[in-house]
């Protein structure tokens, strides 16, 4: 028995690389997750100082922030998730706290005054990623993902 016949298109190779690390929730862990991230992001590729690095570096250190901030539950850490999709490079970070979550993408407004010392951070993350949304994750935590486009 044949297979059955496929027609023969050209297909880019697409070519998935994952860094997972989990850290403290502390400010610590979250300049360590910045840090890390931008390692693994050099050695995929992506050059300290180049756009992908510094828009990457942005989203890992805003992400962290607010998971040590908002997300922080005593004696828990938090996961960052950096994955390299073909021409997508998305950013997972996962804190223990579920019932506090940002707004949905597109719901955010900007209620900081010209001041203040915070409440900016996911306004950066929707200015700077093409995606983002904030998924569940099973029994009480959330993850918030972002993904940026990138052109090699």
């Amino acid at each position: 028995m044949t297979p059955p016949s496929t027609p023969t298109t050209r297909q880019e190779a697409v070519t998935v690389r994952v860094f997972t690390q989990r850290f403290s929730s502390t400010p610590r862990g979250a300049r360590l997750a910045r840090r890390l991230s931008l390692h693994q992001l050099d050695t995929w590729g992506f050059r300290y100082g180049s756009e992908a690095s510094d828009t990457a570096a942005l989203l890992v250190a805003e992400l962290a922030a607010t998971a040590v901030t908002h997300g922080r539950v005593p004696g828990r850490g938090f996961e960052v998730t950096v994955k390299l999709l073909g021409r997508t490079l998305r950013i997972e970070v996962s804190d223990t706290r579920g019932e506090q979550r940002p707004p949905a993408p597109g719901a955010l407004c900007a209620e900081a005054g010209p001041l203040a010392e915070n409440g900016r951070g996911m306004l950066l993350v929707e200015a700077l990623a093409a995606r983002w949304d904030v998924l569940d994750r099973v029994p009480v935590d959330k993850t918030v993902v972002t993904e940026l486009d990138l052109s090699r």
